[in-house]
């Protein structure tokens, strides 16, 4: 088993979904983009401004990526681990049942989970965070805790099967975690 799904809407952010999509390929996963319906989706790039306040995030339009299935065409069963980006994303695909489902499934089978800055929005949702560690962005402390998760302010952040990073500023500190995490399981056959 080689194929890696990797969770996506409308607004996720850019660097968060590339990057893990072709640091999967480098180690001959096979990500499969998911997102609420098969189609285009346009991505965002979010930065962090010098004067940042702590409220206001700039927002600019990025690529586009192709999901190659419907959330409800999943078969949670088929993969050997799932990614949560973030962006705007999150906020409103969280609410999908067949995401929920599929979430639910990863957390349950303890197979590799990745999650960046707001992505943890669709665990949370899901009922999957208590008593987990886990790193988001700050602004997204309270849906973690509010769920019962424990805030880590750390570029990587390692609980059982999940590894998460603050944004996309920590890819090159938790990416690398999750692979092999997903090299393991592969290897072991699950």
């Amino acid at each position: 088993m080689n194929k890696v799904l990797i969770i996506v809407g409308d607004a996720s952010e850019t660097v968060d979904t590339l990057y893990p999509y072709f640091r999967l390929q480098e180690d001959d996963f096979e990500p499969v983009v998911a997102g609420p319906e098969k189609r285009r989706y346009h991505l965002v790039m979010h930065e962090i401004p010098d004067d940042w306040d702590g409220h206001v995030t700039r927002e600019f339009e990025g690529y586009t990526i192709e999901s190659n299935i419907a959330f409800r065409d999943v078969r949670a069963e088929d993969y050997l681990g799932i990614f949560f980006s973030g962006g705007r994303a999150p906020e409103y695909i969280r609410y999908d049942e067949d995401l929920v489902r599929i979430t639910k499934h990863f957390f349950k089978t303890n197979k590799p989970i990745a999650c960046v800055c707001h992505g943890v929005e669709i665990p949370a949702y899901a009922d999957c965070v208590k008593g987990r560690r886990m790193a988001t962005v700050p602004k997204c402390k309270f849906d973690l805790e509010v769920c019962g998760g424990t805030f880590v302010n750390e570029p990587c952040v390692v609980d059982g099967n999940l590894v998460s990073g603050r944004t996309y500023h920590d890819h090159g500190r938790y990416i690398g975690v999750w692979i092999k995490m997903l090299l393991e399981a592969q290897a072991a056959g699950k």
